[in-house]
Parts: structure tokens; C-alpha cells; sequence
């Protein structure tokens, strides 16, 4: 069965898959420039000049897979010797254009960037362009199409441009929230997010088999749309069997902020969430006068550490699920006391193989931490639904939640420009809490999963319903009896 949804994300793996294997064995160092001729033996030079280019690529590729440049305070990085493959992008005339009189396109420019051929055809001098789009919009024959990299049309919050010196992409880190939607787009691969599986590898095998310390994994709830191979308690024993002492559902994370998020939303009486970090990072970078709104909790993933830490001082934590602005939130200053290490479901299938762990013929381990509705926090309307139950089961009278449930970073810049025009008009909102969510469909959409689509949607709420019979409070109210 198909793990992965692209070839890219194959390729990816591939590199992690290899240098996991070394690091197991203490051999990395010693091999590590071996890899990239492994991984590209056989690949025909049809993708690149030659197999050399892409043996130098895969190279990088190693690097990044290693923890990449720590000097760049972003996760999200380029590879510039893979982005030599797109077009420039930006408005082009295409073959569609007529000749025509009228040239709208001409008198609409502002910057003289059109100009016409001896059939009255239209182009555009890219030097004076400044791609306002004006010519597409006013062209009758929709000749003027706007060719953007796949990366820069992936990327909604305007991160990414070109290196006007290089020719390759190149990261605002000012703007950039993390999200991944660019690594996942790109058709070559040329921007991934660093990696921290070499990290997790020595927190494994310092705490030898879990004398020295215990290592907890804490895995996202997204996790139940992935494997697909696999069931899901398969999953939970193959985490064991790469040396974890524990595997907790960050779910019960999720119980735990719908309970104390409910009880800031009705004391402050407008809130936004604050469980996903790529949304957190918008609203603080495009929406600071906004960011007071956001709750003060902190995410599933920090609580849940924040608890066991606090349970289990010597305790080492690694989370593991679809997210890449997850690799963000853990180095924060509140977070990084209680986190040690993010790892994607792409990094955990290498980590599976690395070790040749085929999980599919093991025995099925217990897990059920969580309630229902902490389950459903990995798709949209999840923390809502949650948020909703959790107000009702404290009896919380007078207080009806009236939520803007943001399913992608679109959604939730109209959600918070709203907001923002409101407040400022001293006008009532019409709703007092916005759920934002970067990734569309959620959790179960993030960067780092292994599959994509509707699907997963389903899978989360069907297993979310094997927890139907808990109650939030009852899920959370174990951590109380501990």
C-alpha cells in the first residue's frame, strides 16, 4: 500500500529513512557522504542536468534531514540549487491574445511594461513589471494569466518571493508562520523543513531502554487518518518499540485547554484559540493589536508536557504529528521547558524503517487517554465542538458560545480583519470566538502528514467515537486522581 501521497514527500523520507539508520548504529559521521549517491542510484538525469546536480541536492537534502541551518531562525528552508526548475512566474501573455484595438492592457498599466509586436500582439517588459495584476483583470480574452510558483501560490500569508540575485525562492522570515503549505506544494522538493529525528534518536538511546529517564511520545490526534497500512494500536506499539517508555494522546491535552479555554472565553467574552501555532504566529505578526485576544492557554502539545514534566521532573518529551509550526512552537520560552524534541508522521515512517519495524503484523497496544472531543481537536470545528461541551459539563448557564470556525489561513485573515474593523468601530462582533486553523481541514491537513484529503476527516471522527462514552471532565479528571 502507498504511504505517501507524492514522489517528493518519497524522496524525503528516503533521505530520513538513511540517515536514522546510521545514527541507531553511530555511523553517521563516519557515512553520511555516502547517502546521497545511495538515495540517487538509478535515477536517470531527466529532472535535472545531470545525476551529479542531483546527487549535490540530496545532499542538502541530508543536511536538513541532520537539523539544517540553526543559524536561520525559521524550520522552513530552501534548498537554492533545487529551485533552479520553476519559471520566473508572474503575469505572462499567453497565446490566447488577439491582436486586438482596443489594448486595455496598454492604458491600464501604469509602469509602460506592455508593449506591442507588429501583429498587435501584447508583452510584458518584466524589468517595469511590478505584477499589480491590472492587464489581467481589464484583458476581454483572459489572455494575461498569472504564472506564480507553485510555492508563492501555496504560501497565503506572502512569504515567499523570488531572490532577485539567486533565482530561487526565498522566505520572509517576518511574514512566515511555519505552516509547511510550501514544502508540501513543491513539485521538486526545493524547500523542506528542517528535522529533528536525530534529536529524538540520542534522547532514545541516552536514556538506555529507559533506565536513565523515561521518554514519553506524545502523538497528535491527526495520527488516526495516517498509517493507513496499519491499525492504530499497531501504531502505538511500534512507537514502544523504538525505545519509547510511554505513548500519551495529545488528546488529552486537547480535554484539558477546552476546559480551562472555555473558562477564559466566558470571562473575557471574546478569544481566539490558541492551539495552532501557525494561526498564533499570524495573528501576532499580521494582527498585533489583536493578539491580546489570543488565549492564554497554552497549546494540547505544552499542556500535556507542562503536566507530565511537572508529574515526572526527569522525563524526556517528544511529540510527534502533522505539523511543522509545531518544530516553531516547542523552542518558545513558555514551551521549551517541557518539550524536548518535534518530530513529523513522515519522520516517524523513517524512523519505522530505519529500524525495519514493519508494524502491520504487531500486536495492537492499548490506548485511550481521551475523550471524544479531545480527539476531534485535529480537524476543523473539532476545538469549537470541544469548547461547546466543555462549557456545558461545568454547568455554565447564561453563556452561548457563537464561534468563526477558520478552516485555513484565508479563512482566518477575513475572520480577523472583521474583528479587527469592529472593535475598533466599537461595534458588536456577532461572535466571541474565532477557531484558526492554518491548514485546511485542520490538524489532519498539516505539512507533515503522510496522506492528504477528505478522508482524513472521517478517520479522525470515527475514531474519535471509539472515546464517545467519556466525558471531558471524566478524561481529565484521571490527571487529578494521579
Amino acid at each position: 500500500m502507498r504511504k505517501f501521497d507524492t514522489k517528493v514527500q518519497h524522496l524525503k523520507y528516503k533521505i530520513l529513512r538513511e540517515v536514522a539508520r546510521l545514527a541507531w548504529t553511530d555511523d553517521l559521521l563516519e557515512h553520511v557522504t555516502d547517502i546521497p549517491a545511495m538515495i540517487t542510484q538509478g535515477i536517470e538525469a531527466t529532472m535535472r542536468c545531470c545525476v551529479h546536480k542531483e546527487q549535490a541536492i540530496a545532499s542538502e537534502r541530508v543536511k536538513l534531514a541532520m537539523g539544517g541551518d540553526r543559524s536561520n531562525p525559521n524550520v522552513i528552508q530552501v534548498i537554492e540549487m533545487a529551485c533552479d526548475e520553476c519559471p520566473v512566474g508572474g503575469y505572462k501573455v499567453t497565446d490566447v491574445c488577439r491582436g486586438c484595438l482596443a489594448h486595455r492592457c496598454e492604458d491600464v498599466c501604469k509602469k509602460g511594461a506592455i508593449t506591442f509586436d507588429e501583429n498587435h500582439v501584447a508583452h510584458i517588459d518584466k524589468s517595469k513589471c511590478v505584477n499589480c495584476g491590472m492587464c489581467a483583470k481589464v484583458c476581454p480574452y483572459g489572455a494575461i494569466q498569472d504564472f506564480k510558483r507553485p510555492c508563492e501560490r501555496a504560501c497565503k500569508v506572502g512569504a515567499i518571493a523570488k531572490d532577485p540575485v539567486k533565482e530561487c525562492a526565498s522566505i520572509n522570515n517576518n511574514k512566515c508562520i511555519s505552516c509547511g503549505a510550501c514544502v508540501y506544494q513543491c513539485p521538486f522538493g526545493a524547500i523542506m523543513d528542517a528535522s529533528y529525528i536525530l534529536d529524538v534518536i540520542d534522547m532514545v538511546k541516552k536514556s538506555d531502554n529507559n533506565k536513565n529517564y523515561k521518554v514519553y511520545a506524545i502523538i497528535a490526534p491527526a495520527i488516526a487518518s495516517q498509517f493507513s497500512y496499519a491499525k492504530h494500536g499497531q501504531i502505538v506499539s511500534g512507537i514502544k518499540a523504538l525505545g519509547f517508555h510511554t505513548v500519551v494522546e495529545a488528546a488529552l491535552g486537547g480535554d484539558m485547554v477546552a476546559l480551562t479555554e472555555s473558562q477564559e472565553l466566558v470571562e473575557k467574552g471574546f478569544l481566539t484559540s490558541s492551539c495552532c501555532p501557525a494561526f498564533v504566529s499570524y495573528v501576532q505578526k499580521e494582527f498585533p493589536d489583536l493578539a491580546p485576544y489570543i488565549s492564554h492557554n497554552m497549546s494540547p502539545m505544552g499542556a500535556l508536557s507542562k503536566y507530565i514534566k511537572e508529574t515526572d521532573p526527569t522525563a524526556k518529551i517528544a511529540f510527534i504529528g502533522p505539523c511543522t509550526a509545531k518544530k516553531m512552537e516547542f523552542q518558545k520560552d513558555g514551551v521549551a521547558p517541557y518539550v524536548d524534541a518535534v518530530i513529523t508522521f513522515e519522520e516517524l515512517q523513517a524512523l519505522f524503517d530505519s529500524k525495519d519495524l514493519d508494524i502491520s503484523t504487531m500486536s495492537e497496544d492499548f490506548l485511550d487517554n481521551a475523550s471524544y472531543y479531545g480527539r476531534i481537536f485535529a480537524r476543523s470545528g473539532g476545538l469549537s465542538d470541544a469548547v461547546v461541551q466543555a462549557i456545558k459539563e461545568q454547568g455554565i448557564e447564561n453563556f452561548e458560545v457563537s464561534s468563526v470556525v477558520c478552516d485555513g489561513i484565508e479563512a482566518c485573515k477575513l475572520a480577523l480583519m472583521k474583528a479587527r474593523a469592529l472593535l475598533k468601530a466599537r461595534k458588536p462582533l456577532g461572535f466571541n470566538f474565532i477557531e484558526g486553523m492554518a491548514c485546511q481541514g485542520g490538524c489532519i491537513g498539516g505539512a507533515g502528514c503522510l496522506t492528504h484529503g477528505e478522508k482524513n476527516k472521517m478517520e479522525v471522527d470515527k475514531y474519535g467515537k471509539l472515546a464517545h462514552e467519556k466525558t471531558i471532565k471524566g478524561a481529565v479528571s484521571v490527571l487529578n486522581q494521579d
